[in-house]
């Protein structure tokens, strides 16, 4: 799943900071010139067409809510906050990612 998503930011030419795959949900931080919900979808898309591949269900299979939260992050505080949440403070680690 974290390969979907590291794919889905480098086609893009997006910014991924950091990423924490859990069991039943995807925190990310991502840099973009484009609307929150617009990296959320592609980003929902990409990982479904990684669970798709791998067939751990049925491919039709409505595995995302219609939305998502989304945030805006201004200031560089708030996105090197958003990162350390993500990476470190969404419990065991599960799948990580923290961009260098």
């Amino acid at each position: 799943m974290l390969s979907a998503l590291i794919e889905g930011c480098a086609h893009r030419a997006w910014k991924l900071w950091a990423a924490h795959v859990r069991s039943n949900h995807i925190h990310v931080v991502v840099e973009a010139e484009v609307k929150p919900e617009i990296i959320m979808n592609a980003l929902k898309s990409y990982a479904s067409r990684d669970l798709n591949l791998i067939e751990i269900d049925e491919p039709n299979r409505k595995r995302w809510v219609r939305h998502g939260s989304t945030r805006w992050l201004w200031k560089d505080k708030d996105v090197r906050e958003a990162i350390d949440s993500v990476v470190s403070g969404q419990g065991e680690f599960m799948e990580v990612y923290r961009a260098e």
